[in-house]
């Protein structure tokens, strides 16, 4: 059952994504941006984490799952360390996916043999 579920909330996303590529005229990459966003604002509301308690990877894999573990590490970080978890909250709490996507990107550059599109 958790599988189903969290296959529909990933995929309810998805199509969410799909939706606005399709009917809008939003590049790509601001509805990424939107998604990392809408994540951050309904994490910091509250409103995400019952989702993600009830979706588990279905709504942690997908960027608002990367937005809502940025609104969660700042509000913990806040809580602990007062103003300064504004900035280092975040980045804590998102460390190890960005240094992962780092490394992997870097290791693509290494291995890829990039040419002109033509």
């Amino acid at each position: 059952m958790d599988i189903l579920r969290a296959f529909l909330v990933g995929g309810l996303i998805c199509v969410v994504g799909q939706l606005l590529i399709d009917f809008t005229k939003l590049t790509p990459a601001r509805i990424l941006v939107s998604f990392v966003v809408a994540g951050v604002v309904l994490g910091g509301l509250g409103i995400y984490e019952p989702l993600v308690n009830w979706a588990g990877a279905g709504a942690t894999v997908p960027l608002t799952g990367f937005g809502y573990l940025m609104a969660k590490g700042t509000l913990q970080a806040v809580r602990l360390y007062g103003p300064l978890g504004i900035i280092t909250g975040g980045l804590t709490a998102g460390a190890a996916g960005i240094a992962g996507a780092v490394i992997c990107g870097f290791l693509a550059a290494l291995f890829a043999r990039p040419g002109d599109k033509s």
